[in-house]
């Protein structure tokens, strides 16, 4: 299905407003983060040329970062389709196959990123509970950037549901 065909700005194929919404907060955020990223290491950068002095808090603030860009980027990308395909095979196939391979994929890696998720959860709530730090200047608590990790892959699960939303109502693979 061309995408033009389906919403005429372009955009990618929507199960609703409420996936709209939750696509432009994680656009936001994902700016926002990028932003930082690069003023965090410009700052690194100039401190260091000139004042022959580290911040000590950019690598462990960038690897945050990173993780966190990595995760909810591959949501937007999934999004956009743009992300998980293998266009070469799956087109050499009847429109019939296409459409239950897609589905077969999607509830596939829906339960992996259920399983993920759950997985990464109990990873926070332990480093919560034990009181786990970074062994950093910062002293971060491990579980506030363990968090980007299930939260990332709700992302992930969330756009996952809107294309099986997506591909049932119109009987086609997005």
């Amino acid at each position: 299905m061309n995408l033009a065909e389906t919403h005429p700005s372009g955009l990618p194929a929507s199960a609703g407003p409420v996936f709209d919404v939750l696509a432009a907060m994680v656009r936001g955020l994902t700016g926002l983060a990028l932003v930082l990223l690069v003023l965090l290491v410009c700052a690194e950068i100039v401190t260091r040329f000139f004042f022959n002095h580290s911040l000590m808090i950019v690598e462990e603030l960038a690897g945050y970062l990173v993780v966190g860009l990595t995760l909810f980027g591959a949501s937007l990308s999934l999004r956009n389709n743009s992300l998980f395909q293998v266009g070469f095979v799956l087109h050499a196939l009847p429109s019939g196959t296409q459409r239950l391979l897609n589905l077969l994929f999607m509830l596939l890696s829906l339960g992996v990123c259920g399983v993920l998720i759950w997985q990464t959860c109990k990873l926070v709530m332990s480093s919560y509970a034990r009181g786990n730090v970074a062994p950093t200047t910062l002293m971060t608590p491990l579980w506030i950037p363990q968090l980007l990790v299930p939260l990332g892959l709700l992302m992930i699960a969330l756009f996952i549901v809107e294309k099986l939303i997506v591909t049932l109502r119109t009987g086609r693979a997005e």
